[in-house]
């Protein structure tokens, strides 16, 4: 008996193993992709907290009415060294001034929540230039 339990056990493991695997892949599938093609990069002015780019070429509605977008920002470094960027493509919310950050690096982010730009002034010109830009 014990055996036959430690069996069950194993096969029911495996079986949840499999299914949680399924779900992940299939999580996977549902995020957007950042489509490959010519960039137009428009920057919009740095602050003291770095720079930040947005793609035009990239520029998309999504399913929801909301706005996707591949922005690019670099954070100044103390000793002025060039810093690396960090790639996102943010889904904006233009009538409520709201982002989420859908990927970061290539990374999807999955249930991402709606922020507001706060006092980050980078973002607020990313979300006002895209927002107010011919493309949307």
């Amino acid at each position: 008996m014990n055996i036959n339990l430690r069996t069950r056990v194993h096969q029911w493991l495996r079986s949840a193993l499999l299914a949680s695997l399924v779900v992940v892949l299939m999580q996977m599938a549902v995020a957007q992709p950042v489509f490959a093609g010519p960039v137009d990069w428009r920057e919009v002015p740095s602050t003291s907290e770095g720079q930040q780019w947005w793609d035009a070429g990239s520029v998309r509605r999504t399913r929801e009415g909301n706005v996707s977008v591949l922005s690019r920002y670099s954070l100044k470094t103390e000793d002025e060294s060039p810093a690396l960027g960090t790639l996102v493509v943010m889904e904006i919310d233009c009538d409520q001034s709201l982002y989420r950050d859908t990927q970061k690096n290539g990374l999807p982010r999955f249930r991402a929540d709606w922020e507001a730009p706060a006092k980050d002034d980078l973002i607020t010109e990313v979300i006002n230039a895209v927002c107010s830009s011919e493309l949307v």
